[in-house]
């Protein structure tokens, strides 16, 4: 058996491997959530207890992976819901993103309550609606002028100041931390008149031509929204010219702003991750946003 890992304060990688099992686990501990990369396929039993276990030690409430198609059934056997997908996130084939919830404890190797997400038909139809309303309200603004945003790039640690503000004054959405492994980040600044100002990360897979979009806050009024809206259609333009295939983000369910503003530039709804966002100590559901910006090259 061998394990190593990776720590910064709230994120950590831990790679596990023996004879049965081959793991590297991403560790937010600001969220409280763990990604699984497996390096080994099949449905082992010792896999999720492992996992599992080393949830509960790290004060985890949410784990998730995301798969190819050939490995939904595995992780469907081993008690994780499907969520959703990222379409072009492998460059030439889609990720299917499967989680599940952290048991209280496990009893003689077993969970002593699943894991599972309960089937909640209250919860789906308020997500359905939810969304319904942000597609009304995007088509509401369609054909609006939007501002000019002027999109820069910073360096790292020129966005640490504003994600320390925004997690101590609760607005943020996100403090950055790693999504995946063997990953280049960028650091954005938008800007437009009237003091608008927002931080931004992408997030990408240079093998997989795939980016992970973050903004660090939701707009608040009517304006920011429409420079919010703008900053995505920059930050999008940006990856174009990049050759990015895949392109995703994420937002609140219940942030009808954000949801408008990613409708508005292309994006579809692909998945919703359920209990993934922690704000304060409640947990809430994001909507999975994706857009295909380029094709694969095929030489």
């Amino acid at each position: 058996m061998a394990a190593k890992a990776h720590e910064t304060r709230s994120f950590e990688e831990i790679l596990f491997h023996n004879d049965r099992v081959s793991l590297c686990l991403l560790v937010n501990r600001r969220t409280r959530c763990l990604r699984i990369i497996d390096f080994r396929s099949g449905p082992n039993p010792a896999k999720r207890m492992f996992v599992m276990s080393l949830a509960q030690r790290e004060g985890m409430e949410r784990v998730f992976t995301l798969v190819e198609r050939e490995e939904v059934s595995t992780w469907s056997r081993l008690g994780f819901h499907r969520e959703g997908s990222i379409p072009g996130f492998y460059k030439r084939s889609d990720a299917h993103i499967l989680g599940a919830m952290v048991p209280r404890a496990l009893t003689n190797g077993r969970d002593a309550e699943s894991g599972v997400h309960p089937v909640n038909g209250a919860a789906n139809n308020r997500a359905e609606k939810l969304y319904q309303s942000a597609r009304k309200l995007a088509k509401e603004r369609e054909g609006q002028s939007m501002p000019a945003v002027r999109v820069q790039t910073k360096r790292d640690q020129d966005v640490v100041k504003a994600t320390s503000q925004a997690l101590r004054n609760g607005r943020a959405l996100t403090g950055f931390e790693p999504f995946g492994r063997d990953v280049d980040r960028k650091s954005y600044l938008c800007t437009a008149r009237g003091g608008f100002s927002l931080a931004a990360s992408v997030e990408s897979q240079p093998c997989f031509s795939n980016a992970f979009l973050e903004l660090l806050t939701a707009p608040r009024t009517e304006k920011e929204a429409a420079a919010t809206t703008a900053a995505i259609r920059g930050l999008c333009d940006a990856l174009f010219e990049q050759d990015v295939v895949s392109c995703f983000a994420v937002s609140p369910i219940d942030d009808l702003q954000m949801s408008a503003a990613y409708l508005m530039n292309g994006f579809r709804r692909t998945g919703r991750l359920q209990q993934h966002l922690l704000r304060g100590e409640e947990r809430s559901d994001l909507f999975v946003w994706s857009r295909k910006l380029a094709s694969p090259d095929e030489g």
